[in-house]
């Protein structure tokens, strides 16, 4: 079962374009979007997560056509927002029971126990959700969004905030269940679709920029990804004189990482693309601007 978006476009009340005509093929496994905030990202996740109606297009989930047949999706669909409540006094397997039981899970008492197994959780089951901690929290979200055993699950920001941790912990959580199912993971954090993603696409301002494998993408740039560290003062200069995509404070000084065909000037070494580059260059490509 994949997932198909065809000519997705949303514009809001305020006249804001979310989404300009996004057209997708998302594969099973683990499928990274990438963008800035206000990319449009949430907005094209709600869509697919039947929340909200775009103003064109079509989008299609194997058989299922996801705008029409909105109950049939819910039913094969999990979905972790970037934000959502939960109620502090209650514990977690009683929520959860709760949410099985809202869904029509038969088996609930030994669903819900695998599930907190599956998401470590079931240690702390008896504990009240207000004293999780950000990753524990975003762990029972994701178990929520498991019940049913969804074939196509969407996680929006769900790393944004946690320490390192529970962010490594999270992010093997997500490329397990990669495994069996359609996931979608929309992010501004680069690190995390190069590491779990084997397809990705990158959005910005409602658009489509790129859609590619990871480690396609990146060899794309093999040998024309150039650095070089700089005084402050001199980064102005630099930005005239090529195309600099990236800066990063280094001890003070900013290191540079340049696009370019051959060594832009004496004093840059080539160093290996990575995702990152990958980000940067399609953004600044299409936006026709320079890098801060």
């Amino acid at each position: 079962m994949r997932l198909e978006i065809d000519n997705l476009s949303k514009t809001y009340a305020n006249g804001v374009r979310a989404l300009d005509q996004v057209s997708l093929t998302v594969p099973p496994g683990m499928f990274g979007l990438l963008g800035p905030n206000g990319a449009g990202k949430s907005t094209l996740m709600r869509t697919i997560a039947t929340l909200q109606e775009p103003d064109s297009g079509h989008i299609r989930l194997g058989e299922l056509d996801v705008l029409r047949e909105k109950d049939a999706v819910r039913r094969t669909l999990g979905y972790l927002p970037q934000e959502f409540g939960l109620y502090p006094k209650v514990t977690a397997q009683r929520l959860l029971d709760h949410f099985a039981c809202l869904k029509g899970i038969a088996n609930r008492k030994e669903t819900v126990a695998a599930l907190l197994r599956q998401t470590n959780l079931y240690e702390v089951r008896n504990k009240r959700l207000g004293g999780f901690s950000g990753g524990m929290r975003q762990r029972f979200g994701i178990t929520v969004a498991l019940l049913g055993d969804p074939k196509l699950i969407i996680v929006d920001e769900p790393t944004a905030g946690l320490d390192p941790e529970e962010r490594v912990r999270f992010l093997n959580l997500l490329a397990a269940i990669g495994e069996t199912s359609v996931v979608i993971l929309s992010t501004h954090i680069v690190e995390d679709v190069a590491e779990l993603c084997s397809r990705m696409a990158i959005i910005d301002r409602g658009r489509i920029l790129l859609q590619a494998e990871p480690a396609v993408a990146i060899g794309e740039l093999e040998g024309r990804i150039w650095r070089r560290v700089v005084q402050p003062e001199e980064l102005a200069a630099l930005q005239a004189r090529h195309r600099v995509i990236s800066t990063r404070l280094l001890g003070g000084r900013r290191s540079v990482r340049v696009y370019g065909e051959s060594c832009p000037e004496p004093g840059f070494e080539a160093v290996a693309a990575d995702l990152e580059d990958v980000y940067f260059v399609t953004l600044h490509s299409l936006r026709g601007e320079k890098a801060a």
